[in-house]
């Protein structure tokens, strides 16, 4: 059977800094899979755009500035992570520059700026805390991971680099 994933983008941008990265805090709607979680930004890409064009798009959309500097520092297949079960897979992206000033809050929920080093102090999704060190570690080699869930539960995670 081939591998149908729903593809889309995950973002983290980080301050001019570098000490903190825009995360958002999900809880605006009580029927949001990914309620009272922290995570990046981002989402699915449109038919017509190439991924680099999908993942400014969504931090637009979401944050309301445009990404001026990003690297894609890994791919990951998520086979069964959605409400339904549904396979995603998702290229995750390190923005290191932007213009604009964030927005404080989107129909999602709040933007918040966070410490880098207390990311993983937050309510993330469990799979989150095993490839987030990824990617803002200094290897600049991009990771290709798996994460399979089951109901909801991350199975089990493997990566590699070239």
């Amino acid at each position: 059977m081939p591998y149908t994933p729903i593809a889309a983008t995950l973002g983290y941008v980080l301050s001019p800094d570098r000490s903190q990265v825009l995360l958002i805090h999900r809880n605006a709607r009580e029927d949001d899979h990914h309620l009272g979680k922290y995570n990046g930004l981002g989402g699915k890409l449109e038919r017509d755009e190439d991924v680099l064009a999908g993942m400014r798009r969504e931090i637009r959309e979401e944050a309301g500035i445009d990404c001026t500097e990003l690297t894609l520092r890994g791919t990951i297949s998520w086979p069964g992570f959605g409400r339904h079960g549904e396979d995603w897979l998702g290229f995750v992206f390190l923005v290191t520059a932007f213009a604009g000033t964030p927005f404080e809050r989107n129909h999602e929920g709040a933007l918040e700026w966070v410490p880098v080093e207390r990311i993983l102090e937050l309510p993330l999704w469990e799979g989150d805390r095993h490839f987030l060190p990824l990617v803002f570690d200094g290897d600049p080699r991009p990771f290709h991971g798996v994460m399979p869930y089951r109901d909801g539960r991350m199975q089990s995670w493997r990566y590699s680099r070239a």
